[in-house]
């Protein structure tokens, strides 16, 4: 019987999920992948290790599926946007990849955002220069690492990385590869682009782009052996998770914002003509004349789970679900009053990369309930805070919520009453690997096109409407947060520098 494989690669875990074609998930492997942290605010990765994970993972798919690897049909990746994967010029990895949750280009960035850089970037890319830009990265590597930088041949993202080990294939697409170097009005590369950021020298080492759901490869014979998939299965272009999310979930779509509280804060909403602002990015969707406005920072769940590994180390080692032991003390903590906020900006924020994390309003008489409430609504705080940028430039009246958090009924709730919109979210526990595959059966023509999703999404979505005296209360509760945001910006840089005295 037919399925579709959709490969899921995170910043920290690689997932493999086989689906039948009518939308029904058979099988899902997750693998961890290393994340290893040099120096302050470097993030990187092994590409070799990350191979490896995910070729382990697609191997235990298939077998948990109980279906033979020839019903698959169709093969696509989607993973985390930005950061860089760079190959020398026998292909093969030019030291490790550098995450998007990597930061070390700040300097740079606040060079360009203090002079005509970031006006001339944003109206002819669409969006100003950040950290994790691919853009940044590499005027980092220019800057500080001269030898690498001579010897890069490719440039390429996660996802794009995963492909080429599958067929052998350079290439990307057009969403992923609208991340820094495309002319907004054109939807194609821009030399321009790449000489505003001093890079010229690397216009051959841009990867030639395409739809989303092209057939660009098949799976080579290396592959099929470390992955167990039949040699010759068609492999699409695949796309950037922000969009393959929202495509899962049934939020692709004008009209609506999609908000996927994942590592990244991601808020996003499509049209019909490019809209530039600085406080999202213009990007390109999946269809020529379509423009994907996102606005996002690494600033929403990662907080949550760092507090679960530094703070809860203990429950976490006793195997069963860390969630459910903690959710008694989440559900007291929601039910009384509390003066306890967080800024969940361990790894970023809307305030630049000086800001960072911290809690105001702590009391002696405040448990680790208070504290992951906090953490909570922070992460909802923050995700407004990009929705009502977006809510200045674009109409929408409802919100589809994918990521973990949205298992969640009480956390679900709670978004809809910090947004003051109805948010609702489809069962769909694998939203960015379902995008993927979506792709790939569109490529091989199981469907019309990405958005023909077989499932009646409207059976399977929930809704929660926004509760006035909530909403009311989280409006004073946001109003302090971001008060509190604004007289810690002058002080965030004064603490960041501590470090290097």
């Amino acid at each position: 019987m037919p399925s579709l494989l959709g490969i899921d690669s995170g910043l920290t875990v690689t997932k493999a999920v086989i689906f039948d074609i009518d939308g029904t998930p058979l099988a899902v492997a997750r693998r961890r992948v290393t994340q290893f942290v040099p120096k302050a605010r470097h993030i990187e990765r092994d590409m070799n290790e990350l191979w490896s994970a995910t070729a382990d993972a697609i191997r235990e798919a298939i077998a948990l599926s109980n279906r033979p690897a020839s019903d698959i049909q169709g093969i696509a990746a989607t993973a985390h946007g930005d950061g860089i994967y760079l190959l020398d010029q026998e292909q093969k990895p030019l030291g490790r990849a550098i995450l998007s949750l990597d930061s070390r280009a700040g300097g740079f960035v606040d060079r360009w955002m203090e002079s005509n850089v970031a006006d001339h970037a944003i109206q002819l890319t669409g969006q100003i220069p950040h950290v994790s830009a691919p853009s940044a990265l590499l005027a980092w590597i220019r800057d500080m690492e001269p030898e690498r930088f001579a010897r890069i041949k490719h440039v390429l993202s996660c996802k794009d990385w995963l492909r080429f080990c599958l067929t052998g294939i350079i290439g990307t697409d057009r969403t992923e590869a609208s991340t820094s170097f495309t002319d907004v009005r054109t939807q194609e590369y821009s030399k321009d682009a790449l000489r505003l950021f001093g890079l010229q020298d690397l216009v051959h080492a841009l990867p030639p782009a395409s739809r989303s759901d092209q057939i660009v490869g098949w799976v080579t014979h290396e592959a099929a052996h470390l992955t167990g998939l039949a040699k010759g299965t068609p492999v699409v272009a695949g796309l950037h998770d922000v969009t393959a999310s929202a495509l899962g979930a049934g939020g692709y779509a004008k009209d609506v914002v999609a908000i996927i509280a994942g590592t990244y804060s991601i808020n996003e909403t499509l049209s019909s003509e490019p809209r530039v602002d600085r406080r999202w990015f213009c990007r390109n969707g999946i269809s020529p004349g379509i423009w994907n406005s996102m606005s996002i920072s690494p600033a929403s769940t990662a907080n949550y789970d760092w507090f679960l590994d530094k703070l809860c180390a203990g429950e976490l080692k006793e195997g069963s679900s860390i969630h459910a032991l903690l959710a008694p003390e989440i559900e007291a903590a929601f039910d009384r009053p509390s003066t306890a906020l967080f800024h969940p900006y361990l790894f970023g924020s809307p305030y630049g990369a000086a800001a960072s994390a911290g809690f105001f309003g702590l009391g002696g008489w405040h448990d680790r309930g208070d504290m992951l409430r906090a953490v909570l609504e922070g992460i909802a705080f923050n995700h407004r805070v990009h929705v009502d940028a977006l809510r200045d430039g674009f109409a929408f009246e409802e919100a589809r919520l994918a990521g973990g958090v949205s298992r969640n009924p009480l956390v679900v709730q709670m978004f809809a009453d910090v947004l003051g919109m109805p948010v609702t979210v489809t069962e769909t526990d694998e939203a960015a690997a379902w995008g993927a595959a979506l792709c790939a059966g569109s490529g091989v023509g199981i469907y019309a096109d990405p958005q023909s999703d077989p499932r009646d999404v409207t059976r399977i979505a929930k809704t929660c409407l926004p509760d006035a005296a909530r909403s009311a209360d989280y409006e004073n509760r946001y109003r302090v947060f971001r008060e509190i945001a604004e007289a810690m910006t002058p002080l965030w840089p004064k603490i960041a520098a501590l470090a290097s005295e």
